[in-house]
């Protein structure tokens, strides 16, 4: 694709003028539906082009600060359009993100402020404790005449497209760099990875449109192929998982994606009930990407959907990242998931050695094999480990970011790795991962690894044990992070109450969990905290913050 991807909007509407192209279920208001055709998409973003031109120039940041719909995508095209760095955030009130939200606005400086009119009284409530931009614009009021103004103008492959404000697992958020040429590579890479139909294939899902994955499989990817996105809001599905599936049953040729908690929580959610009538038969691709892919969930959501027609090889587990716009590795369309049980100790010690029926294991999914961008495990000395061995997962492609806004340091960290013998810079990931059978296997995150007695041990292991040795743990609501000790790191672990153990003794359940991790992985726990639900912080994209549960736990929030 030589032109940047936003140009291919108005080719659709040129070509497929009346094709639908974003379709929104609004399940939190009238329960109505609204379709933007290619040419309505393309009027929209052209007249909301021309009044942001008279607000900014090149270069000048929007922020999006607006609920899921319609009036999203048109935010993101029009500012695109405009030749404008577009920054899509929230609209003030999300619980739980109140800081993340302060935070990517105050660091993003924008000159302009889009939203709807019913969003607008909480946005202005934003703003009077905010940097004030120049001009607050309502999407939803801009007049389709304007359009008739628009004049084009040349989008450079190297014009900043939008800032992508990381999730944080492990450190503040930062607005990663998004070009437009790595918003049209990495869209593309995603359509043709799932072998997507022009025209034809459709995009579901509920995925938040502020979060890399939803920005891009909604809003981009369906622009390669001129298909359809039909979407919801976040809280829609959570509320009833079933509204996703019932949307998916609508489509003979559907992708979409999510989480790894979203299926664990759909396959418990949805009654037998619910499931009569859902046909999931034309399911050709489930992206479960976004935080570690749990083999038990792949499990439970094959089981609790193949009578609906789910075919197990729909499921695909993939790897990706904001400073590489959203995607790296995915399984192959039509290829069952793999996975691989490992000697737990051996892959500590950095080796994938396959379990062999004794001592400890350690089950991972693979991620697949990479979609038109160079992956490569490296060690601390910047040389390429050979395949089998642990390192940090490189990326190099069109699809990887520049740098991160305003913070030259951490770009040159970050975006500037250089890899012995071969050419160009890299990104440096900070996720550890293995190479082996040519697939890509994440195996956890360098700055979360708890290190005891010179051992390194994986949180997520821990947290898969301790979620499982008392039905009082929540599960998925599970942080194992190390503190300083006087002689070595010590574990701390903070879990929340599920639902049937909220009479549990707090003391009962702490000498289960206690001796599980003793048993499973020879390691004592120096404090476990068992908490209110809710308590343990999350990423926007559903992942278990560990940095950010140690510094509560270290303010004493936890008591």
């Amino acid at each position: 694709m030589r032109d940047p991807l936003i140009a291919q909007v108005a080719r659709w509407a040129r070509e497929i003028p009346g094709a639908p192209a974003y379709t929104f279920v609004d399940h939190l208001g009238d329960g109505s539906r609204r379709t933007l055709t290619w040419s309505r998409a393309d009027l929209k973003a052209r007249a909301l082009a021309v009044r942001l031109r008279e607000l900014a120039g090149p270069g000048d940041r929007v922020a999006v600060l607006a609920p899921q719909g319609l009036d999203y995508v048109v935010a993101m095209l029009g500012t695109m359009y405009a030749r404008l760095v577009a920054v899509p955030l929230f609209a003030p009130g999300l619980p739980g993100h109140a800081e993340r939200l302060a935070g990517a606005y105050a660091d993003a400086d924008p000159l302009v402020v889009l939203t709807t009119t019913a969003a607008l009284p909480g946005v202005t409530d934003f703003l009077a404790t905010a940097p004030a931009p120049k001009r607050v614009v309502t999407v939803d009021t801009i007049s389709d005449l304007l359009a008739d103004e628009w004049e084009p103008t040349r989008i450079r492959p190297d014009d900043l497209a939008y800032l992508q404000y990381t999730s944080g697992s492990t450190r503040a958020p930062a607005g990663v760099e998004i070009t437009h040429a790595n918003l049209t590579a990495n869209a593309l890479q995603l359509w043709e990875s799932f072998r997507a139909m022009p025209r034809t294939s459709v995009a579901a899902l509920w995925l938040p449109l502020f979060h890399d994955m939803g920005l891009v499989a909604t809003v981009a990817m369906p622009i390669v192929g001129g298909n359809q996105a039909a979407f919801m809001d976040p809280v829609a599905f959570v509320m009833s998982p079933v509204r996703w599936l019932r949307l998916l049953s609508e489509f003979d040729d559907v992708f979409t994606g999510g989480p790894n908690f979203a299926y664990e929580y759909t396959a418990a959610r949805v009654s037998a009930a619910d499931k009569a009538g859902l046909d999931l038969s034309g399911v050709k691709v489930m992206l479960n990407g976004a935080e570690p892919v749990r083999p038990a969930a792949i499990e439970a959501f094959d089981a609790a959907f193949a009578a609906c027609g789910l075919r197990p090889e729909a499921h695909t587990p993939a790897y990706g990242l904001a400073e590489a716009t959203v995607f790296v590795t995915a399984t192959g369309r039509g290829e069952r998931p793999v996975v691989t049980g490992f000697d737990r100790d051996a892959l500590r010690d950095g080796r994938a050695v396959p379990h062999t029926g004794t001592g400890p294991r350690s089950t991972l999914v693979a991620c697949g094999r990479p979609e038109g961008a160079l992956v490569r495990v490296a060690g601390d000395d910047g040389r390429e480990r050979p395949g089998g061995e642990v390192g940090e997962i490189w990326v190099q492609g069109p699809n990887v970011a520049r740098a991160y806004w305003r913070d030259p340091a951490r770009s040159a960290e970050t975006f500037g790795a250089v890899l012995d013998g071969a050419e160009g810079t890299w990104l440096r990931t900070g996720d550890l991962g293995v190479l082996y059978d040519g697939r890509l296997y994440v195996t956890g995150r360098i700055k979360d690894l708890v290190i005891v007695d010179g051992r390194n041990h994986y949180p997520q292991d821990i947290e898969a044990t301790v979620q499982e040795a008392h039905p009082a743990v929540r599960r998925d609501r599970v942080a194992a992070f190390a503190v300083p000790g006087e002689e070595t790191e010590r574990l701390v672990v903070v879990a929340e109450r599920s639902r049937q153990g909220w009479e549990a003794d707090a003391e009962e359940v702490g000498r289960a969990v206690r001796a599980a991790v003793r048993r499973f992985h020879e390691l004592a726990v120096h404090d476990f905290v068992l908490t209110a639900a809710g308590a343990v912080p999350r990423t926007s994209s559903g992942k278990i913050a560990r940095r950010a549960c140690l510094r509560a736990y270290q303010e004493g929030a936890f008591v």
